[in-house]
């Protein structure tokens, strides 16, 4: 399959609608159904998913490694965490932190994966602001980034999906993102890039 724009919409419309035709029906519409079945079929592969996490790691092991997969995703997802920063405060004696997280994901409905980053900040333990990364990552951010794209690629032979692909807004629905905000990302990895467990 040629990694294009199209190609790849033609893949995700087997697995998102574009109308709300299902809601708040007991049936599930025949993209759910597939969507369902495929992920039945990948989670029967997840040693290999595991064996991922085992090898980041072994290449990082200063940093915590998550494994960030929920079905109601298209992807497998991976997070390494990094040390939390504190930040500076000019409101009294709040402690207020923020961490990098550099996530990795292989889509389940084609053979292609991104690698994006996610920041928090805390005040104390509760997360009061959240955003993602998309390329050109934050340099403290690509050496890491590098390094689980590499182990991605050689482990289940994906290619990456360039951003002006990713970012291609589509005509379907994905999660709370519609149109015209749901692009190629969100179809085939996530609608929720900025929360990550």
């Amino acid at each position: 399959m040629p990694l294009s724009a199209e190609s790849l919409l033609s893949v995700v419309r087997n697995y998102w609608r574009s109308d709300h035709e299902f809601d708040g029906r007991l049936e599930r519409s025949p993209e759910t159904e597939r969507f369902q079945d495929l992920w039945e079929e990948r989670l029967e592969r997840m040693g290999e998913w595991h064996m991922l996490l085992d090898e980041l790691q072994a290449a990082l092991p200063r940093f915590l490694i998550g494994n960030a997969t929920a079905t109601c995703d298209a992807c497998f997802r991976c997070s390494v965490y990094m040390e939390r920063e504190p930040l500076h405060s000019n409101q009294g004696n709040e402690q207020l932190t923020r961490r990098q997280v550099v996530v990795g994901c292989v889509s389940i409905l084609a053979p292609v994966y991104t690698v994006y980053g996610a920041q928090y900040d805390y005040r104390g333990k509760e997360r009061i602001a959240d955003r993602a990364f998309f390329e050109p990552l934050p340099p403290e951010m690509r050496a890491l980034a590098e390094i689980v794209a590499r182990k991605i690629e050689a482990r289940f032979g994906v290619e990456a999906v360039p951003r002006e692909i990713a970012e291609t807004r589509i005509p379907l629905i994905v999660g709370p993102r519609e149109p015209p905000e749901t692009t190629l990302f969100h179809a085939l990895f996530t609608a929720w890039p900025e929360s990550v467990p």
